[in-house]
C-alpha cells in the first residue's frame, strides 16, 4: 500500500489537473460558441478560431479522459475499490463518456447543416455543465 502522504499529494495533483482541464474545456467551448454564433448569423466564421478549435479539441479529449482514469487508479490505490465515492465516480464516467462521444461525433461533421454539428454542440454544453459539478464533488472528497 502506498504511503498516505503520497496518496494525499496524488489527490491534490488529480484535482488540480482536472480543474485545469475544466478551464481548458471552457476555453474550447468559448471558441466553439464563437464559431457557432458567426455561422448562425450567416457570417463566415473566423478561420483562425476554427483552426484553433479543431487543433485543441483532439488534444483535450484524451487528456480529459486521462483525468478520469487517473482518478480511478487513485481510488483503487487508496480505497481498494470504487465504492467509497460512487457519485464522483459515476459523474466522472459520464464526463469521460461524453468527451469521447463528442470527439467521435466531431469527426462526422460535414457541412454547415450537418446533424452531427448540433449533437456536438449539445454534448459540449453537457460537458461544460458536468465539469463544475465534478470539481465540486471532488472538493468534497478532498476537503
Amino acid at each position: 500500500m502506498l504511503d498516505k502522504v503520497l496518496i494525499a499529494d496524488l489527490r491534490l495533483v488529480h484535482g488540480s489537473y482536472n480543474s485545469i482541464m475544466m478551464l481548458l474545456f471552457l476555453y474550447q467551448g468559448s471558441l466553439g460558441l464563437r464559431i457557432r454564433r458567426q455561422r448562425k448569423a450567416g457570417n463566415k466564421p473566423d478561420f483562425n478560431t476554427i483552426k484553433r478549435h479543431r487543433r485543441i479539441g483532439p488534444v483535450l479529449a484524451p487528456l480529459g479522459v486521462l483525468g478520469f482514469f487517473a482518478g480511478v487508479a487513485l481510488a483503487l490505490l487508496d480505497y481498494g475499490g470504487l465504492t467509497k465515492n460512487t457519485l464522483h465516480f459515476f459523474v466522472g464516467l459520464l464526463l469521460a463518456s461524453s468527451i469521447t462521444t463528442t470527439f467521435f461525433v466531431s469527426k462526422r461533421i460535414r457541412g454547415p447543416e450537418s446533424p452531427s454539428r448540433n449533437l456536438h454542440f449539445r454534448l459540449g454544453v453537457f460537458i461544460l455543465c458536468l465539469y463544475p459539478i465534478q470539481v465540486f464533488l471532488g472538493l468534497g472528497i478532498f476537503l
